[in-house]
């Protein structure tokens, strides 16, 4: 049964509707000004034949691929409803992306300017098809949502420029083949992504400084049995082996994918959803090698999940993937981005140490030398619609909750909702066909107490998947209620680094605490928590509106105030830590 994404979705308000209205009002417009003014399009016109030196702090090769992730949000953002500025905006970065490329369909900045035009000659850090990759992605975005093919001319025929019998160290451009062949309907799309994902893994690249493992070259995508090196590498090899997997039907594939998926999340992801601990090579650890100070858990890395964690729920309609889109969301993906939209975190530490050597994680910035998480976050939120909700011939599925109105081709629902802070969610039935069909709704494995109440009456449900298949009628209501108690989390006694602490979680939110909200005279790191005492959750409207937070009683009779992770940095720098010892 071919299961689709609804893509007809308005948010209609609350938490997610502002976070992708701050998004297309303010963050975006900003990675338009920031790729101005860090060199990004400069470079491409340079490619396109004007004169000047190429603008990168440490010749980074992979600039293209910052203009590109922009264009694909701009891309989504139209689709959903027109803005001028936006549009006169990608028209001018568009038209510079196609002037820059070459009469034989090459098209790489880098290479074109700095590397004497010569091109695949260092495919371990150069970047090209990884670039590729997200210029594809992009063609396939305005494709999609505005019927536009621009980006697609242009991404076709540098396409047809790549040998078929070559790999690159980052991978990405294997699953942007194969969506590119599911617009085209052109199978040699399909087939290069699938070749490059057979020839990996073994030593194809040269040996690399820090190991074949560092680009997963170092045991066949098939074979591998969990995760290695470099974090957002392999999550993006392995989004694009699911995606072979779907098309080719490849049930051996798709196992091995989700073996390692399994096994990392199980050893290797932090309870934010963050993923990689060590900062030398943005790799991931050994199991259970997490510590909180020295996580390096890059934003991207976080986005990547959300993307391998999407396909894999897409693939096997199985609801512990959306569980973790929804933990990686709220608390890996979205601390990256301050409340105003404008100022960035490239790694997501969970301990801010009041005292620090110089040069440590504290305060957002408005952009990176490598500013690979700015516009991923922007792509990200441009998409999150997208996320909410799937049907196929048996009914509709709801995976995430969001003020939404869901529209497929013969049903209308309008879902309202206070998530995160309320766990209260109504979905009214709109337009409906006249034979019985199935709505499903996800119970997520945090909530201990949940009941549905529908027509046939309110029931208790559990975790996982709750169904009801029956002949809807418009103005049918049916209520998800997910009990959200303030709860206590104790770490895996594996977890050398925070054994003996405990973390505080309301619903899928993880909260810290930071400096501002520590008892006076007190620095975070001399608190310690007493978990026998109750947690009590309260308004805290001087971050940010209907936000709730969570008055922590700390030994000593005293108490600290504690803020959803994603919410923290927003008021100064200062100490912070989500693992409290008890």
């Amino acid at each position: 049964m071919s299961v689709a994404v609804v893509h007809r979705v308005e948010l209609t308000g609350g938490f997610w509707a502002d976070r992708v209205r701050i998004n297309r009002e303010h963050t975006i417009p900003h990675g338009f000004e920031q790729l101005g003014k860090a060199g990004n399009l400069h470079n491409l016109r340079l490619a396109a034949g004007a004169e000047g030196e190429y603008r990168s702090p440490d010749a980074l090769p992979f600039l293209d691929s910052d203009v590109y992730k922009w264009l694909e949000a701009v891309g989504w953002e139209l689709g959903r409803a027109p803005e001028p500025g936006l549009a006169s905006a990608a028209d001018e970065v568009i038209a510079l992306v196609a002037a820059a490329q070459r009469p034989d369909g090459y098209l790489n900045s880098y290479v074109q300017v700095v590397g004497g035009g010569v091109p695949y000659r260092d495919l371990s850090w150069g970047h090209e098809l990884y670039c590729l990759g997200h210029l594809i992605q992009a063609a396939v975005a305005w494709h999609r949502a505005l019927g536009d093919d621009r980006l697609l001319t242009i991404a076709l025929r540098a396409v047809a420029h790549v040998p078929d019998d070559i790999i690159d160290g980052h991978p990405n451009i294997e699953m942007a083949l194969v969506d590119l062949g599911r617009i085209t309907g052109e199978r040699r799309h399909l087939t290069m992504a699938a070749r490059m994902l057979e020839l990996r893994g073994h030593g194809t690249l040269p040996a690399a400084r820090f190991g074949a493992a560092y680009w997963q070259d170092h045991e066949p995508v098939r074979e591998a049995s969990s995760v290695a090196g470099h974090a957002v590498r392999q999550l993006y090899l392995d989004c694009g082996a699911v995606d072979v997997a779907v098309e080719l039907g490849d049930d051996r594939l798709l196992a091995a994918v989700r073996r390692r998926w399994d096994d990392m999340m199980r050893t290797r992801a932090y309870l934010t959803g963050g993923l990689g601990s060590r900062h030398r090579d943005e790799a991931f650890g050994d199991p259970y090698e997490l510590p909180p100070d020295r996580a390096y858990a890059e934003t991207c890395a976080a986005i990547a999940n959300v993307m391998l964690a999407r396909r894999l729920s897409l693939a096997t309609g199985e609801a512990g993937y959306a569980d973790a889109i929804e933990r990686t969301m709220f608390n890996g993906v979205l601390p990256g981005i301050a409340l105003n939209g404008t100022e960035f975190f490239y790694t997501n530490p969970l301990q801010r140490r009041t005292h620090r050597a110089p040069g440590g994680t504290g305060q957002r910035q408005p952009w990176y030398r490598c500013a690979c998480c700015p516009p991923n976050l922007m792509r990200m939120l441009s998409t999150w619609e997208q996320h909410l909700a799937t049907y196929d011939d048996s009914g509709i599925q709801l995976h995430q909750y969001a003020s939404a109105d869901l529209r497929t081709p013969a049903t209308l629902l309008r879902m309202r909702t206070g998530y995160p802070w309320d766990g209260r969610i109504t979905v009214h039935v709109a337009e409906t066909p006249a034979q019985s069909w199935t709505l499903s709704l996800r119970v997520p494995r945090w909530s201990r107490s949940a009941t549905l109440t529908g027509p046939d009456g309110t029931h208790t449900v559990d975790a996982g998947v709750v169904k009801r298949h029956r002949r809807w009628q418009p103005g049918d209501v049916v209520e998800l209620s997910l009990d959200q108690p303030a709860r206590i989390t104790e770490p895996d006694p594996r977890i050398d680094a925070v054994r003996g602490c405990v973390a505080v979680q309301r619903g899928p939110l993880v909260y810290c605490i930071e400096a501002a909200d520590a008892p006076p005279r007190t620095e975070i790191e001399e608190l310690t928590c007493d978990p026998r005492r109750e947690l009590t959750p309260v308004p805290r409207p001087d971050i940010a509106e209907a936000m709730v937070g969570i008055d922590v009683p700390m030994t000593g009779g005293r108490t600290a105030g504690a803020i959803p992770y994603f919410a923290w940095a927003n008021r100064g720098p200062g100490g912070m830590r989500v693992w409290i010892p008890a």
